[in-house]
C-alpha cells in the first residue's frame, strides 16, 4: 500500500511538472546565439591588426568578421560597411578603431540588428564634425606633423605616416619589430576622408555605446575620446598607458571590453 501511494505521488508530481513547465521549457533553457562581432579598422592600419582580438573572440565562441575599410571617405566607406552588415543574420556588435568609429557611426544608422557599438580609440562625431575637427578639439595630437602626402592621379592625395615616426606616433607600446611591420603595411587614407564632415543622425545617438580610451594616444587625444564618450553617455574603460594602437598592444583588454558589450546584446 505504501509503495502504491509513493508511486501515485511521483506520477502526479511528474504530470504537474510537465504542465507547469510546458513545451517551451526546453527552448527556454537553450542559450541565445552569440552576436557576430564586426571589426572595422581605421587609417594607417588594416584588418590584420585585429588578429589578436579576433583570436580571443573566436576562442570565446563569437563569430567574427574583420571588414576591409577602403579609407576613401566617410560616406562611401560607411556604405560598404552597411552592405556587409546586411549580409549578416542575427544580432551584431559593431566595433570601430580610430577613423573607423566615424564609419560605424554612419553605417549602423537604422540597422536594428546592431545591438551595441564599441569605439576603440575612435571618433564618434555628430553631424558637421570631421575627424580633423575632433582631433583638434583638445591639445595633444601630433599626427599632422608625421603625415606624408602622396598625390593621386585623379586629384586629391593619400596620407601616410612617415615610417620612421610610425612607432612613436601610432604604436609606441607595440614591440618595435611588430611596429616596423605595421609601418610598412600601413594603408593610407585620403586627406578628404579625414576632413569629411559627418552627415545626418549617428548610430551612437540611439544604440548603446562603449568607449575604450587609449590614455597615451598621440593621434586622438584622450581628452577628445573622453569628451565623445561623455556626450554619448557611453560605457568607458580607460587604458592609461595605451597608444593609439591599443587594439594591437592590448588585445586581451580590447577583446574583454568587446565581450562586455556583446553580453548585453
Amino acid at each position: 500500500m505504501f509503495r502504491r501511494t509513493v508511486a501515485l505521488a511521483a506520477a502526479l508530481l511528474a504530470i504537474v511538472s510537465v504542465t507547469t513547465l510546458g513545451p517551451g521549457a526546453a527552448a527556454a533553457s537553450t542559450p541565445r546565439p552569440k552576436p557576430t562581432i564586426v571589426l572595422v579598422h581605421g587609417a594607417f592600419a588594416d584588418s590584420s591588426g585585429w588578429n589578436g582580438v579576433t583570436a580571443r573572440l573566436r576562442r570565446a565562441g563569437y563569430p567574427v568578421v574583420a571588414a576591409a575599410n577602403p579609407l576613401r571617405g566617410v560616406a562611401s566607406d560607411a556604405a560598404q560597411v552597411t552592405a556587409l552588415l546586411e549580409s549578416i543574420r542575427g544580432p551584431i556588435v559593431l566595433v570601430g578603431h580610430s577613423y573607423g568609429g566615424a564609419v560605424i557611426s554612419r553605417a549602423a544608422v537604422g540597422d536594428r540588428d546592431v545591438k551595441a557599438l564599441v569605439y576603440v580609440a575612435a571618433f564618434a562625431p555628430v553631424a558637421g564634425e570631421s575627424g580633423a575637427d575632433l582631433s583638434a578639439k583638445f591639445p595633444g595630437s601630433t599626427l599632422a606633423d608625421t603625415l606624408r602626402p602622396v598625390p593621386l592621379p585623379g586629384g586629391g592625395e593619400d596620407l601616410y605616416v612617415d615610417p620612421t615616426l610610425f612607432r612613436r606616433q601610432f604604436a609606441a607600446d607595440v614591440p618595435a619589430s611588430d611596429a616596423a611591420l605595421m609601418a610598412v603595411a600601413q594603408r593610407p587614407i585620403t586627406a578628404a576622408a579625414l576632413a569629411e564632415d559627418a552627415v545626418g543622425p549617428q548610430a551612437w545617438q540611439s544604440v548603446r555605446s562603449y568607449f575604450l580610451v587609449a590614455g597615451a594616444d598621440r593621434n586622438i587625444p584622450p581628452k577628445v575620446q573622453q569628451f565623445m564618450a561623455q556626450r554619448a553617455k557611453g560605457v568607458v574603460r580607460l587604458v592609461p598607458r595605451a597608444s593609439h594602437a591599443v587594439f594591437v598592444s592590448q588585445p586581451g583588454i580590447t577583446a574583454s571590453f568587446i565581450q562586455q558589450a556583446a553580453s548585453k546584446a
